[in-house]
This record gives structure tokens, C-alpha cells and sequence, in this order.
């Protein structure tokens, strides 16, 4: 069965959300989604867990998909996340983000309710039959407590608007059967697993990374398109110290620190997340100022080159 949209492969920028003085920093968002747009990724992720959606309004959640849209500008992809934990306001969520202009919504397995796999193919099917916008799975079970398996995935690869899966269950074994089994592209969603997802088989990645390297992450997936193992290698590894700093407490609030080291956004995040704590906050300047300052210097002048 065809699909109604072909999600571009590559690397997809999960967006931070930034805040200043607990309001949505506009400046500073234009900032954060131009530099990726230049930086050539395939797609962008406004609204998700990096984006802390779930403490967002829904005025605020429109803000940044119309304004995430409108920066695009049809130069890369705008996957905007609408998944929550009850199906009817999944719904709602999702006709919401058809009708804020994003080319597919992005639906992670309901949390809290810890449904089973035939709940979660009763809620992904509604879903999908009630909007007409093309539907990105995503499967982290470490934030929801629930695992979207590979048959299941495979189920509901027969919607023709479902058409690719972001995999974030830490699982390569699991990985490796969603990428066998389902007629779906499939996207790493684990930073620190990339390279061995592209080799099985993976279409891209939705990356957190890419908040501080957009090009770095641009560049890994070019060499490994082209079959250049030799130079997609080293790129991958590189990248290892960056994922720990990353997730050296929950995610965005270490991402969301060194952003700001950089001067690229504020650090805060919003309740019930705080900023990183101090011992936290001297490992990621001594990282910043020793490792990531020159990598995302380079990483701006390689794009401009």
C-alpha cells in the first residue's frame, strides 16, 4: 500500500523549547530553528520531549509550529510532536498540528496509561483514520513506560499515513526487527546508537545532538549515504563525549546548559524540570570550554565553507 508522504531520510533536530523568564523566548527560537535550517538537516522536530510539550499550552504549542513553518519555509520537513496519554486529545492535538501547517505529526506511545499492544494499535488507528496528515511512531519506553513492538509496528505499517517510526527503546535487537519487519522507515531516536542504526538499515535520526551540531550530524549521515565508512566512522565516534554531556541528567536540561554556554539560549527549562545542578553544571563548562566551543565553531565554518 503506498503511502501518502515520503518522510525524507536524514537527520531531524528534536527542537529545545527556550525560555525566558518562563515565557517562550521568540528571539531566541527564530535563532535555534534558522541555524538548523542553514545547517541543512532533513527535518525538524518542534514539540516533542526535547521540547518539553507536555508542559506547553496549546497557544504556545501553535507559536512554535506556525512559527517552526514559517522559518522552514519548505527547505526541510516539520515533523511537530502531538502525541499524549488519552486518544481523543491525541486527536485533537493532531488535527491541530495538520491545520498549523506541519507536514506529518509525531505520536509517541501513550505514557501513564501503560496500554497494551492491541490498545496501542486501537489508539495509533483512530488516529490515523480520523486525520489526514501523515504520522511518525515513536517508541521511548524510558519516558513512558510502554514499548511499541516491532509486529505491532508492522501492524500499523498497513495505514497508508503512517509512515515511519522513530526507535529510542535502547533495544538493537528490537531495532534491528522494527527495521526487518515493518514497511515503515525507521529513525534512530538514541543519539549514542546512530552509527549502528544506520547499519542495520535506519533512514536517519531525530537527534538531540544536532541541537549544538547540526552539521556534524549532516555531514555523519552524507559520508555514510555515500558508502564512505572510513570517514562516517571517526565522524560517529567524535560525537560519543557530546551524547554523554547531553544526557548527563534528563534530557533537554543539559542540552538546554550548553546551548547556553554558547550564548544561543537561555538554560532553563520549565517545572517540573529544573536546570542542572552544580556539580552537573561544572562538568558541562569544563566540557564546553575545553571540547564543544572549537567543535561548534568548526561545525559553523564547515557549513559556510
Amino acid at each position: 500500500m503506498s503511502k501518502t508522504w515520503e518522510m525524507p531520510d536524514g537527520i531531524y533536530t528534536a527542537l529545545v523549547t527556550p525560555f525566558k523568564n518562563e515565557q517562550i523566548d521568540r528571539r531566541a527560537w527564530a535563532r535555534l530553528v534558522t541555524r538548523q535550517v542553514s545547517a541543512g538537516v532533513a527535518g525538524l522536530v518542534p514539540v516533542g520531549c526535547t521540547g518539553e510539550a507536555a508542559v506547553l499550552s496549546r497557544e504556545e504549542r501553535e507559536w512554535l509550529v506556525r512559527s517552526c513553518v514559517d522559518i522552514a519555509a519548505d527547505r526541510c520537513a516539520v515533523v511537530a510532536g502531538a502525541g499524549t496519554n488519552a486518544t481523543a486529545a491525541t486527536v485533537t492535538a493532531t488535527q491541530d498540528v495538520k491545520e498549523w501547517g506541519a507536514d506529518a505529526a509525531m505520536l509517541i506511545t501513550p505514557y501513564y496509561n501503560k496500554p497494551q499492544q492491541r490498545g496501542l494499535l486501537a489508539h495509533y488507528r483512530t488516529v490515523a483514520r480520523e486525520v489526514d496528515i501523515p504520522i511518525v511512531l515513536y517508541n521511548v519506553p524510558g519516558r513512558t513506560a510502554c514499548n511499541l513492538l516491532p509486529e505491532t509496528a508492522a501492524a500499523l505499517a498497513c495505514e497508508p499515513n503512517i509512515v515511519a517510526l522513530k526507535e529510542a527503546s535502547g533495544d538493537l535487537d528490537q531495532v534491528e526487527q522494527a527495521i526487518a519487519e515493518c514497511d515503515l522507515k525507521v529513525f534512530s531516536g538514541d543519539d549514542g546508537l546512530n552509527f549502528p542504526i544506520f547499519g542495520m538499515g535506519g533512514r536517519g535520526a531525530v537527534s538531540v545532538v544536532s541541537n549544538l551540531l547540526p552539521g556534524s550530524l549532516v555531514r555523519l549521515w552524507q559520508a555514510w549515504q555515500r558508502g564512505d565508512i572510513n570517514q562516517a566512522w571517526p565522524m560517529a565516534r567524535a560525537l560519543d563525549p557530546i551524547v554523554k554531556a547531553c544526557f548527563v541528567e534528563t534530557n533537554p536540561a543539559p542540552v538546554k546548559e550548553l546551548l547556553a554556554l554558547a550564548g544561543l539560549c537561555g538554560r532553563e527549562p520549565r517545572l517540573p524540570l529544573v536546570p542542572v545542578c552544580e556539580k552537573s553544571i561544572a562538568y558541562l563548562l569544563q566540557f564546553y570550554e575545553s571540547v564543544l566551543a572549537d567543535l561548534m565553531t568548526r561545525d559553523q565554518a564547515e557549513k559556510k565553507a
